[in-house]
């Protein structure tokens, strides 16, 4: 084994620490999917379709009926069919003083009785599939609730990177504005500039004081719209840059859980209409029935039982139970349409948005370059005394602007990428588990 050197030790226990602090957009995603209130619950919603979903599976087995009692009677039918089960009948329980004022019986009992449907006209097979079809279909629903989720993570995780990137850039406008206030100040002290140029530096630094605050406050909403949607705190230092590929964009079209989940829907509605259907048939099933009637544990009765019968119900409320049924496929197959629509204009949006977001990057990189380039020589010209003070003034507000500009147009892209990918049917950054 090789032993490290003593001095390798803290450098390699600081660079693990670091790698601790850090969050990655796809860990952010999947402590969002395993921490989220709301999806835990969908979670339940998908486990209790799944299980409904088993239920009607288990509708073509058997149905058992146990059941166990006491009785102790004096009314003569009863008296003298429990003396029969019992398997105790004398001939002098056919006297006319027995029959008609019997002494009270006490008897114990069970029975076992098994059910088995053999045809219910296709309602067991349509319950099946519509069974299957709703557990699908949560589960769609729920697949396109984590990716709504992934969605927001996106919005919150760039949200905070880019607020971060502001606090910045207003403590940086900031000190230059303290910068210039002591500067002014000096020189209308000397008698070199007037007051009200002092007053005017002054007011520049308050308002670059309030920028600040104000970027702090939308740090800390970004970072705790991240920790509601994780569970936790997100730590210090989010390793994934707001920048991203251009060429890197979510291609084709993928499965939409939404879209799949009004599919399955439908596929249940067709169940549905099948099995109000099948009221109209009759119903066959296999009963077979095994009992026992004691007066004692060692003395009694017991009988065996099987039948095979046939019912037909039918009520007039049945048919337009049909009717609802088809309009309940209808409704689903046009909801589908209309998600499909409402799907390819979202992801003709996004690339609408991405390319706005591409062309105001291009332009805010080049305003950003010019400001930084223009206020660093209008500084130093005012310095010298040959600029006065709102050409300064102009520069900043310019560079500010050409910053808020770079930081919403990068947000923009990288919002319209996750929101493509959403329309798509595509995993957001990559991520499906």
């Amino acid at each position: 084994m090789r032993i490290l050197p003593p001095c390798l030790i803290p450098a390699l226990a600081m660079a693990s620490l670091h790698a601790q602090d850090t969050l990655t957009i796809q860990d952010a995603i999947r402590r969002a999917w395993t921490g989220m209130g709301g999806l835990q619950a969908g979670q339940a919603m998908v486990d209790k379709a799944v299980a409904e979903a088993e239920a009607t599976k288990n509708l073509r087995l058997p149905a058992v009926s146990l059941g166990a009692g006491l009785t102790r009677t004096d009314e003569p039918m009863q008296v003298f069919g429990t003396r029969l089960d019992q398997a105790r009948i004398s001939p002098a329980d056919f006297l006319p003083s027995s029959l008609n004022h019997p002494d009270p019986l006490t008897g114990f009992g069970a029975s076992l009785s098994v059910t088995q449907p053999l045809y219910q006209g296709g309602r067991l097979d349509a319950a099946r599939r519509a069974g299957a079809a709703l557990a699908e279909a949560e589960t769609q629903s729920q697949a396109f609730r984590r990716q709504q989720v992934a969605l927001a993570v996106d919005q919150a995780y760039f949200g905070t990177q880019v607020a971060r990137q502001g606090l910045r850039w207003a403590e940086d406008t900031l000190r230059q504005a303290q910068e210039l206030e002591r500067f002014v100040e000096a020189r209308v002290d000397q008698g070199l500039l007037l007051r009200s140029e002092g007053e005017r530096a002054r007011a520049f630094r308050a308002q670059s004081e309030a920028g600040v605050a104000e970027a702090s406050q939308r740090l800390a909403s970004a970072r705790s719209a991240l920790a509601l949607l994780m569970g936790t705190d997100p730590p210090e230092q989010l390793a994934t840059s707001v920048d991203a590929d251009p060429a890197d964009l979510p291609q084709g079209p993928g499965s939409r859980g939404d879209i799949e989940a009004l599919r399955a829907r439908g596929e249940a509605a067709r169940a549905d209409v099948a099995a109000a259907r099948g009221v109209f048939k009759p119903e066959v099933a296999l009963n077979v029935t095994a009992g026992t009637a004691r007066y004692s544990l060692a003395d009694g009765g017991s009988w065996t039982s099987a039948s095979v019968g046939l019912r037909w119900n039918f009520s007039f409320s049945d048919s337009p139970r049909v009717e609802a049924a088809k309009a309940a496929v209808r409704a689903a197959e046009q909801g589908r349409q209309w998600q499909e629509r409402q799907a390819g204009r979202d992801a003709d949006e996004a690339r609408r948005g991405l390319e706005a977001a591409r062309t105001k990057m291009a332009s805010a990189q080049v305003a950003l370059e010019a400001s930084e380039s223009v206020r660093a020589m209008r500084q130093a010209r005012h310095r010298e005394g040959l600029l006065p003070l709102v050409e300064v003034l102009d520069a900043e507000a310019a560079l500010s602007g050409a910053r808020t500009l770079l930081l919403d147009s990068q947000l923009e892209w990288r919002l319209s990428r996750a929101q493509l990918a959403l329309a798509l049917g595509q995993p957001i950054e990559g991520i499906k588990e």
